[in-house]
């Protein structure tokens, strides 16, 4: 008899998964026409001279209300003050961006219909792979002179070296939130909520990967179950992946039978979660966006009773960025639009609860005096205390690759089960 092929584990599955789908995404992006030389910039001023009258089509997620706000009434009109019209392209996932990006370089076209992108972590490295992405242009941006050029959120991007290869826009910080009528003394550390939950049979839940703050949970589980972040390298290996990965599977199947539903289905997303949230289904939920926490406590799409949860540990935080393809047509506007979304100006208004609240990437030591002022002047929120304390003991993210492996496990491991 043939001899039958040894069974494949879970976590060998999810590796091969991993490897497997980045490398049909690098395939199929290199295969076939590839497009012509990027022309370069010597100065800001030949940028421009050039970008004068074009129009920058931006791609980003078109599902957060206030970000589509923020691009149309605020950094569109400061565009057009500048010779460049602004047009927002909303999109489901980052994800469609980049497979139009890597579909017109496969059909070898010049004249990109992608011009800027929001983009970090995995969508970022697949470009990057597959070199779809303009690079070294960053350092041309006057206002890269307010960014602390030793900042490890700005220099890389889930593990992927920047490399002028994308401008910072914001950054964010995964946090934990829960309502103060309910719990009178929350956890403080990520093993303390597994607990609790445990606990508390039914009051909570999170969002099933491989969503985005899903996946940012099993990370925080993961480097919680290792014994802190240090304990887990920052590059994605096999090797790392059977170490670490089994320790937080087993602690997401013990707590799955205390889960919301007991662990038989998951909130779809953050949006899905913070509505269990409101209708008093969950006590604890959790984002990476916190700053727009105040906006959804004053709209009453969260209850008044909503308090931040800070843990003694810290809690993953990452920066998003302005990504140039290789072959945008208008790339001297896009640079003219990223440049003015890291002016102070910018990145104070942006970072107004009123109009996103995201926050800003700036060192604000390098400010002027009227500069900082912009920002100490911005409102203090009842519920989220500042950037400072939010990322206090905060720690970086983990290489992309980590996130299908860790989603793809969850899947077998966790979710299968139920």
């Amino acid at each position: 008899m043939p001899r039958l092929p040894a069974p494949v584990s879970p976590r060998r599955r999810a590796a091969l998964y991993t490897a497997a789908s980045a490398l049909a995404l690098l395939l199929t992006s290199c295969s076939g026409a590839t497009v012509g030389q990027v022309k370069s910039f010597e100065s800001f001023d030949e940028v421009r001279a050039e970008a004068e009258g074009q129009t920058v089509d931006l791609w980003m997620y078109g599902g957060d209300e206030q970000g589509n706000a923020y691009v149309d009434d605020v950094l569109a009109p400061a565009a057009r003050e500048q010779g460049v019209i602004l047009r927002r392209v909303p999109v489901a996932d980052t994800q469609d961006a980049v497979n139009r990006v890597l579909s017109e370089r496969q059909a070898g076209r010049d004249d990109g219909s992608v011009d800027l992108v929001w983009v970090n972590g995995a969508n970022f490295s697949t470009g990057r792979q597959a070199e779809v992405w303009r690079c070294g242009w960053t350092d041309l941006l006057p206002n890269m002179e307010y960014t602390d050029r030793e900042d490890p959120l700005i220099l890389s991007d889930f593990g992927t070296p920047v490399d002028g290869c994308e401008a910072p826009w914001h950054k964010a910080q995964f946090t934990f939130f829960y309502d103060s009528e309910a719990i009178a003394d929350p956890p403080t550390s990520l093993a303390g909520i597994l607990e609790w939950a445990t606990a508390n049979p039914g009051r909570f839940t999170y969002p099933a990967p491989p969503d985005f703050t899903g996946s940012v949970f099993l990370r925080e589980v993961l480097l919680s179950a290792a014994g802190g972040a240090d304990q887990v390298p920052l590059e994605y290996s096999e090797e790392a992946f059977d170490e670490h990965a089994p320790a937080a599977l087993q602690a997401l199947s013990e707590v799955a039978p205390s889960l919301w539903r007991e662990g038989s289905t998951y909130p779809r997303d953050e949006q899905a979660l913070n509505t269990l949230f409101a209708n008093d289904e969950v006590d604890i939920a959790m984002t990476y966006g916190p700053a727009t926490l105040t906006d959804l406590v004053a709209a009453g799409a969260l209850p008044e009773s909503t308090k931040v949860l800070t843990l003694d540990e810290g809690t993953v935080g990452n920066a998003s960025f302005l990504a140039i393809p290789a072959n945008a047509a208008d790339a001297a506007g896009a640079m003219i639009v990223a440049n003015i979304a890291l002016s102070p100006e910018q990145q104070a208004a942006k970072a107004d609860p009123a109009i996103w609240g995201q926050f800003a990437v700036l060192d604000t030591e390098l400010l002027t005096p009227a500069q900082q002022d912009q920002f100490e002047l911005l409102p203090e929120s009842p519920i989220v205390p500042d950037y400072a304390e939010l990322s206090r003991n905060a720690h970086g993210e983990l290489a992309a690759d980590w996130v299908p492996a860790l989603s793809e496990a969850w899947r077998q491991d966790v979710a299968s089960d139920r």
